[in-house]
């Protein structure tokens, strides 16, 4: 299992305590990236109570940076990925062992946890090849051969990462399965002022995307995306995601994302 996690105090010793009971065989791989918290404090703890099956490093850099040199570190055929927001249901790996196989990537469901109504809002699905695409990091697996020839995550996006590496994998010949029985449990951002930070910075990754992977978007018409908004929160998550979509393309779209194996990170994150 792999993990990289900043600033994730509250939330890391319910994660731990989730993971230490599941199915055997495993490790969990931690890398921690510059907390300002006692995070790291507390992952050395729970390596010194465990230390047969979690190890903790700490590595400064972006998500995919954090979840790139994990990996580097991890021992096992396949590779477990979830964030340090989240914790897992009991039988979440077994669910996740059961599918997984050498060219087939499995997403869990995940479900938002808390007692803010913007936490449930669904994610807007893409499609490549018939593939879901748009399963996210904080629950999915990986076979590490695959993982390991794809170059991992491009440490140069902000958020999408995932995407990114799904849409890579599915276009070599790998197909990705949705297993809803493996669940993992993700805490909503604290307050509204969190949410649309979130989503801006959600919309600043589509456009990496796009700048990387060309138009992805052009299946989904305009009057659609603005029809399936209910209510004020979704619409003030779409602002917030438009803008920071403005903003990559104001700011950052002079320095395009190629076809290229991932260079060193440009921005710290996480």
């Amino acid at each position: 299992m792999v993990i990289t996690v900043r600033n994730e105090e509250d939330h890391l010793p319910q994660l731990l305590d989730s993971l230490l009971v599941q199915e055997g065989p495993f490790e969990v791989v931690l890398v921690e990236s510059e907390s300002r918290d006692r995070t790291w404090e507390i992952a050395q703890e729970y390596a010194r109570r465990a230390p047969e099956v979690i190890r903790v490093y700490q590595h400064p850099g972006s998500r995919g940076i954090g979840r790139n040199v994990a990996a580097a570190h991890a021992r096992g055929e396949y590779l477990a990925f979830i964030d340090g927001d989240c914790y897992a249901a009991p039988d979440w790996l077994h669910a996740l062992r059961g599918a997984v196989g050498p060219t087939t990537i499995v997403g869990g469901r995940t479900v938002t946890t808390g007692e803010h109504s913007y936490g449930q809002l669904e994610r807007v699905e893409l499609y490549q090849s018939g593939y879901d695409v748009t399963f996210p990091s904080c629950n999915l697996a990986y076979p590490k051969a695959l993982f390991d020839r794809l170059g991992g995550f491009d440490p140069r996006f902000i958020t999408a990462e995932d995407i990114d590496l799904n849409l890579r994998a599915v276009r070599t010949g790998a197909d990705i399965r949705s297993v809803p029985e493996a669940v993992v449990y993700h805490h909503t951002r604290s307050t509204f002022l969190r949410f649309l930070y979130q989503a801006f910075w959600n919309g600043y990754g589509r456009k990496q995307l796009t700048e990387k992977q060309g138009s992805l978007w052009g299946r989904y018409r305009m009057s659609r995306l603005l029809t399936g908004q209910q209510g004020v929160i979704a619409w003030a998550r779409l602002a917030a995601a438009f803008a920071g979509y403005v903003v990559r393309v104001l700011t950052g779209g002079d320095r395009r994302l190629g076809d290229g194996a991932p260079p060193a990170a440009e921005r710290p994150g996480a």
